[in-house]
């Protein structure tokens, strides 16, 4: 039986699972990164140039009252999903969509719309300096900016910061856990279990400071970069510097004065052809993408010690772990996380690669592939969950963790033969080599290879007392450290 094509959108019609079945957890990210976020910047964008033009000195635009200004920042401040839609109800016969948005500002009565000057005389009086000079880019490239700004501070940044914060309080609080370790599969020379977290934290908090850090950028140079149309306009007046200081002035908040200039908070960006050339985007995509494979690892690893035993799974009531296998708790959320990060991590590399790349002037692949920055860091902070709520619900199995060391003693050939080396013993690696390799290793066959070596006493009781519980480094110090 086929299905029907006029099926209505709902979260369970939705193409993407981001939008369908995992709708609710994006809900902090869809109002910066979806279209109703980006027609938001836009106006956003338009606003603030417009009100600096009013500051430019210019006989024909005068200063804007402080009653006007002020119903600009609400017209931005208080922009709806309905605002929105409105905007795109005009790009049906504008086919274009940030004309649309100039129209919806200063209205268009050929059109039938009032526009949000509609009422104030002031504003509709300068309503030809909305959009003045600017090309469509202009207005996206910092509008795509402070969508990116807004994701990254208000969502992508916090959780990552809330993974961070358990990984150390787990490094913390299992710091003196021994653990054994493997390297290439093999047993090796214990650490500690919150040794192993503290490597991840050190991890995460370097290409954290690398997302942070990253200087998001804005052009408003015109259709090459140039300042041709400005100019035309007004030749001896400095573009460039007003340029800067419409996207450099910081952001209104709620503290902001309701006389003081207001940009958007950005890096300016001096040099473009008609589009931002979109390296600081490769940059950013570029460290978050490097996040999630350091979280792909930390998730496999997980994966791979509940697989062992070293860690159990707080059960939920009703919960089913296999339809056929009453017994099993699957480690399900790191295997979501792997799954989703993967899935970013394919899209920012995308971006990454393809971004820094146009045309000549342009081309619009750019803006075809810049729609889908917030499926890239949906895919992320919905990881981030996953992650979380794994990582919520671990419990260590210490039984599970002494019983492999206690089985692995062969481990402890490592200090006798550093010990042997240390004063000389011929042939210590050899000799270690041939007491241990491919054989079942006892306490009591180290114990006898100990005694028989020619040592000071002292290194002799020292490794008698060792265990491969107590053989772990510095590896407490490093964990508590982080």
């Amino acid at each position: 039986m086929q299905a029907s094509t006029s099926v209505e959108f709902s979260p369970v019609t939705a193409l993407s699972p981001l939008d369908g079945r995992y709708s609710a957890k994006l809900a902090a990210l869809r109002p910066y990164m979806s279209e109703y976020g980006y027609m938001h910047r836009r106006v956003q964008v338009e606003l603030a140039w417009f009100e600096h033009l009013s500051d430019a000195g210019f006989a024909e635009f005068p200063p804007l009252s402080s009653a006007a200004r002020a119903h600009l920042r609400a017209v931005v401040a208080h922009f709806s999903p309905a605002d929105a839609e409105a905007i795109k109800a005009i790009e049906k016969t504008t086919n274009h969509d940030v004309k649309a948005v100039e129209y919806w500002i200063r209205g268009n009565a050929a059109m039938g719309v009032k526009g949000a000057f509609d009422g104030w005389a002031e504003l509709q009086q300068a309503g030809e300096f909305v959009h003045f000079a600017c090309t469509s880019e202009d207005i996206n490239n910092t509008s795509h900016a402070l969508q990116i700004k807004a994701g990254r501070d208000q969502v992508l940044l916090p959780a990552l910061d809330g993974i961070i914060a358990k990984l150390r309080a787990l490094a913390h609080q299992f710091a003196a856990v021994p653990m054994l370790s493997r390297t290439h599969g093999q047993t090796a020379s214990p650490t500690t279990v919150g040794k192993e977290f503290a490597n991840v934290v050190m991890r995460l908090n370097g290409v954290r400071g690398k997302i942070a850090g990253v200087a998001l950028m804005g052009k408003m140079n015109g259709a090459v970069g140039n300042y041709n149309a400005h100019l035309s306009a007004w030749p001896e007046f400095d573009w460039e510097a007003f340029a800067r200081a419409v996207v450099e002035t910081p952001e209104p908040d709620a503290a902001t004065p309701a006389d003081a200039k207001i940009g958007l908070g950005l890096t300016f960006q001096p040099y473009s052809i008609q589009i931002e050339p979109h390296d600081y985007m490769a940059e950013l995509f570029d460290a978050i993408a490097r996040s999630n494979t350091i979280l792909i690892d930390l998730a496999r690893d997980i994966w791979g010690y509940v697989s062992l035993g070293y860690f159990k799974q707080k059960l939920k009531a009703g919960e089913i772990g296999s339809s056929t296998m009453p017994h099993k708790v699957n480690p399900i959320d790191f295997e979501n996380a792997e799954g989703n990060l993967g899935l970013a991590n394919a899209l920012l590399k995308h971006l990454s690669e393809k971004l820094p790349i146009s045309r000549w002037q342009r081309d619009l692949t750019d803006s075809t592939v810049l729609r889908n920055i917030g499926v890239a860091l949906g895919y992320t902070v919905l990881a981030h969950q996953s992650l979380m709520t794994g990582l919520n619900k671990l419990e260590l199995n210490e039984e599970a963790l002494a019983a492999d060391l206690d089985a692995a003693w062969e481990v402890l050939a490592e200090p006798i033969q550093t010990v042997m080396r240390r004063y000389g013993v011929p042939g210590a690696y050899e000799k270690l080599k041939e007491v241990t390799r491919g054989k079942s290793v006892t306490a009591e066959a180290l114990h006898a290879l100990i005694v028989s070596l020619e040592i000071p006493q002292a290194d002799k009781d020292r490794l008698l007392a060792m265990t491969p519980g107590s053989y772990i480094g510095q590896a407490v110090e490093l964990a508590k450290r982080v």
